[in-house]
């Protein structure tokens, strides 16, 4: 679906990624994991054209496009909801904005607010629901979108334990039941072992994939897999050795 081609971006002298490859097949879950500062929402920027590349080739569903605005839904850390809209006119925002049928797109929501369990809250306003609940109204607007690829940047990072659970089984029914192809960042190691199809492992800056981690595991998946604990435990051993490189001035034998 995705194919990423020596994508290159620099801040100055500051060289966040160089000739960056990356390959998201159709109707997977890919999960980004790596240092905090190592790039990974530049990417996600560059990619949705919020920012431009020095260099490099993206190409959707192949065919070579400039980036991925009006390709692709975006769902970020922070719900964004407008808090002067109730809940259901949040949700139908990219209808509006589309031009589709807004009593259709009403009725789509309202039909999702259900299977979220927001039913009876949709003339609520956010200020007036729990920062999970918006975070469901979020996801139902990102539903919204006509898009069958989604990038997800540490959507659930804000939340409780408890809740963060609940929302990481709504996350797997955007592949499992609405087709979506998934693209997340995430710091959570646990939370991606438990939602990925693929992990891609990132360096420091100039940020690359270290190591790939193809999981062929059913879903929903029980986080006392040998085999999925032993992943999260060699995960750790890579990112605190990078952390600790960094604080000591150096990666990889290079001074930074």
């Amino acid at each position: 679906m995705l194919c990423v081609s020596q994508l290159t971006k620099r801040f100055g002298k500051n060289e966040v990624f160089s000739d960056f490859d990356l390959i998201i097949p159709k109707n997977k879950f890919i999960v980004l994991i790596g240092p905090s500062g190592c790039g990974k929402t530049t990417l996600f920027d560059v990619l949705t054209g919020v920012i431009p590349m020095e260099k490099g080739k993206i190409f959707w569903k192949g065919m070579q496009v400039k980036n991925l605005e009006k390709r692709c839904a975006y769902m970020q850390q922070k719900d964004l909801l407008l808090p002067w809209l109730t809940l259901l006119d949040n949700t139908v925002l990219p209808a509006e904005i589309g031009g589709a049928d807004l009593e259709k797109s009403k009725v789509k929501a309202k039909s999702l607010f259900k299977r979220m369990g927001l039913a009876g809250y949709e003339n609520f306003r956010p200020h007036e629901i729990s920062g999970g609940m918006r975070q469901r109204c979020a996801l139902i607007r990102t539903l919204m979108f006509p898009h069958d690829f989604i990038l997800l940047d540490e959507p659930l990072s804000s939340l409780d334990a408890i809740t963060r659970r609940s929302l990481q089984s709504l996350l797997l029914l955007l592949q499992t039941e609405f087709n979506k192809t998934l693209l997340m960042i995430t710091h959570d190691i646990e939370e991606a072992l438990l939602l990925a199809d693929e992990i891609y492992l990132l360096s420091v800056q100039p940020m690359s994939i270290r190591e790939k981690f193809v999981l062929d595991f059913p879903k929903p998946r029980k986080f006392n897999d040998p085999l999925l604990l032993e992943i999260e435990e060699h995960v750790m051993e890579v990112l605190q050795g990078d952390i600790s490189g960094y604080i000591n001035g150096e990666i990889d034998g290079k001074s930074v």
